[in-house]
């Protein structure tokens, strides 16, 4: 079953780039033709020529990260994207979720769809979509959730992953926390699951575990696109029979997302290290394991760093807690995805504990594993960890926080209601999020 990639704004389209670019370069490695098929099945379509072509559609209101993009797959040698994939127009959404959501969205909708319609028509069997964007400005957020509420109604049947870029704490844009708070309760009604990666951990990833000195948003989007390519490249299911897959998306929700109050993902992976370091290094699963399971109860998004202090609560404490610095994370599910080499020698029992997991739910259920003995990117051994926890209830907390100060202070109210959104629309989105806050927060229990 095939997906078809939605990239959308600035952000969108270039994490989008790199991470055809990872999938094509590791599925393009010898010795791997049954895994190689099954992902260029997914994510490529072969032209008469030959040649690859991502299944995506790039979308945004100004031509020049579009026009890059294309040029740079196209010069790859590998892959290209489709000569007639992508839709852009000469003037921006000034950074304005509403202006995004309520005029160049709808105004733009025929053309969106019908690109879309035509992708649609390559796949031989649609398993579902993946629109990525960033929360933080005006296309990608406020034309991000259009359209994903357009595929919402068009294809009621396809799941829908939005990846989301969370933008930096100390801002990038004034109004970034206004575009999150009206993306994410928007998108909290359309999509099956978001997963969602935050730029200032990838930056600490970049500098303290890849030792890059000058950042830039290339870097940020390389690793978000490996950590992206460790979740959806072919792995092996305990229902796939030993084939590869054929429902990722399909497969990747119902392992995460098994309740609609609960629907964001973060992503951890390791090994992460400089690729000149790779070949001079060795791993072993009980290490990376060890580690992993560490950086998932303590909240941890790279091994460097990790708090070993914390631990699960003794069953004779309860679960009653407060989340406060230091604190033990508790999920809701995790999946783990393990590539590379003696795979299924990988003691993973640790990942099962009952004492990781909310209450209510049996740990058997709460716990996915999925396997592939093909190396993923160089790594010779590589573990990702999709996690449906209280990871993001910190950061989301504080979005809402600062919107709403803001809000109650009426500060550039103005800029949203000239476009359609009135003040009850931003109290139904607070309104919303407090809702999901309020979830994530008796995961405790």
């Amino acid at each position: 079953m095939s997906v078809v990639t939605v990239q959308l704004g600035q952000c969108g389209n270039q994490v989008g780039r790199e991470l055809f670019d990872v999938m094509c370069s590791d599925a393009q490695d010898a010795g791997r033709k049954t895994h190689s098929t099954a992902g260029w099945e997914r994510f490529f379509r072969q032209t008469t020529q030959g040649d690859l072509e991502a299944r995506a559609v790039l979308i945004d209101m100004e031509p020049k990260v579009i026009n890059h993009s294309m040029s740079r797959a196209a010069k790859s040698g590998r892959w290209r994207y489709g000569e007639t994939s992508h839709f852009s127009q000469k003037q921006g959404s000034g950074n304005n979720w509403a202006n995004g959501y309520r005029v160049h969205g709808p105004r733009h909708r025929d053309a969106v769809e019908e690109l879309v319609r035509r992708e649609v028509e390559h796949c031989d069997m649609l398993a579902g979509f993946i629109p990525m964007m960033s929360v933080a400005g005006g296309t990608g957020s406020g034309v991000g959730t259009f359209v994903t509420q357009c595929l919402r109604d068009i294809y009621p049947s396809a799941f829908v992953l939005n990846h989301l870029t969370w933008p930096y704490g100390t801002g990038e844009v004034i109004v970034q926390n206004y575009n999150s708070v009206l993306t994410l309760a928007h998108l909290y009604q359309l999509s099956d699951a978001i997963l969602v990666h935050e730029n200032d951990i990838v930056h600490r990833i970049c500098s303290q575990l890849l030792k890059i000195k000058q950042i830039s948003f290339s870097d940020i989007n390389r690793v978000i696109a490996h950590q992206l390519g460790g979740v959806l490249q072919p792995a092996l299911t305990p229902d796939s029979c030993g084939a590869y897959s054929r429902n990722p998306l399909g497969e990747l929700v119902g392992a995460l997302a098994c309740h609609p109050e609960y629907k964001l993902l973060s992503v951890s992976t390791i090994p992460q290290m400089a690729s000149s370091s790779i070949a001079f290094s060795t791993f072993s699963w009980p290490a990376l394991l060890k580690h992993l399971r560490q950086m998932l109860i303590s909240n941890t998004k790279m091994e460097e760093g990790i708090d070993w202090q914390v631990r699960p609560p003794p069953a004779s404490a309860g679960r009653t807690r407060t989340l406060t610095a230091g604190s033990f994370n508790t999920s809701l599910a995790n999946l783990l995805i393990l590539r590379g080499k003696d795979v299924y020698s990988a003691e993973t029992g640790g990942f099962g504990d009952s004492a990781i997991y909310t209450s209510w739910l049996p740990p058997d259920e709460a716990f996915s594993l999925w396997k592939s003995p093909v190396p993923f990117n160089k790594y010779e051994k590589s573990a990702t960890l999709v996690s449906n926890s209280q990871a993001l209830l910190r950061p989301l907390d504080d979005m809402v926080r600062k919107a709403w100060n803001m809000f109650a202070s009426r500060a550039y109210i103005h800029q949203y209601v000239k476009f359609g959104i009135s003040e009850e629309d931003f109290l139904d989105s607070f309104t919303s999020l407090e809702q999901v806050i309020s979830s994530y927060t008796q995961l405790q229990c």
